[in-house]
């Protein structure tokens, strides 16, 4: 290779590196804190021929590569045209003057309306499922078994979710359970926005006496939102009223 040869041929230096990653108290360092080693060594040379040599020599750290997949489930649009089609869920954590509470909630995919919000103390699995509870009485008019048929939802890989109670659930409701993929937070954006969303406009502005105090200002919100939150894609109309225009069809059909 052209420039100097640095402080020792590359035998040499490759021996040092073994020497360093020996003495090391720690495993599966990386290149530059082996490249740093070296430095308080004495040994001064450049973090990329260090890499150059690890790498030659099979003294790199171990790296899990990325799984590779096919093409994604929503390609590239996780949006609907039309309402109760895909619903995501996801949890958030305020803090409380009676301790820390965690708040489940779900939302429409097309009309970005919250479905069902609700707070808890502790958030299992049960609580997990309130707010499609909330969602399946108010937009299919009971809760009995298939009576979701059609509807899919977006959720992560945490425990409540993928819990058997919690899975076992979505199939009595006729639910198609849709997980995100592993970190891949982007398939689950409608719900990650509305968290921000609720954030910015609730949780970060007022402080809350307990749960109980929490959920009433959930359910406010929850209303306040729907009616009066305007939707960019939706040419700045409400959720509210994007329901109502995408369901007038469906009305004249039947």
């Amino acid at each position: 290779r052209r420039g100097p040869t640095g402080p020792c041929l590359d035998d040499e230096l490759v021996e040092r590196i073994r020497g360093v990653i020996e003495a090391s108290p720690f495993h599966g360092e990386g290149y530059r804190k082996v490249w740093a080693r070296l430095r308080h060594q004495g040994t001064r040379t450049s973090k990329e021929r260090v890499r150059r040599l690890m790498r030659a020599h099979g003294l790199s750290a171990p790296h899990h590569p990325r799984r590779t997949r096919g093409n994604k489930a929503h390609d590239r649009r996780i949006t609907t045209d039309m309402p109760d089609e895909i619903w995501g869920t996801d949890a958030t954590s305020v803090l409380t003057l009676s301790g820390t509470a965690t708040i489940f909630l779900a939302v429409d995919h097309c009309t970005a309306e919250c479905i069902g919000i609700h707070a808890a103390s502790r958030g299992t699995r049960h609580e997990a499922l309130e707010p499609i509870r909330q969602g399946v009485r108010r937009h299919f008019g009971q809760y009995a078994a298939d009576v979701a048929q059609g509807l899919s939802l977006r959720h992560d890989h945490g425990s409540q979710y993928m819990s058997h109670y919690f899975q076992e659930e979505l199939q009595f409701l006729g639910i198609r359970s849709t997980p995100a993929f592993v970190a891949e937070p982007e398939c689950n954006g409608v719900a990650e926005r509305f968290i921000r969303t609720l954030k910015e406009q609730l949780l970060w502005v007022e402080v809350f006496d307990d749960v109980d105090h929490l959920n009433k200002a959930l359910c406010r919100f929850r209303q306040q939102y729907n009616s009066g939150w305007l939707v960019q894609k939706h040419q700045h109309r409400t959720p509210d009223q994007i329901r109502s225009l995408l369901s007038q069809p469906a009305a004249c059909a039947a």
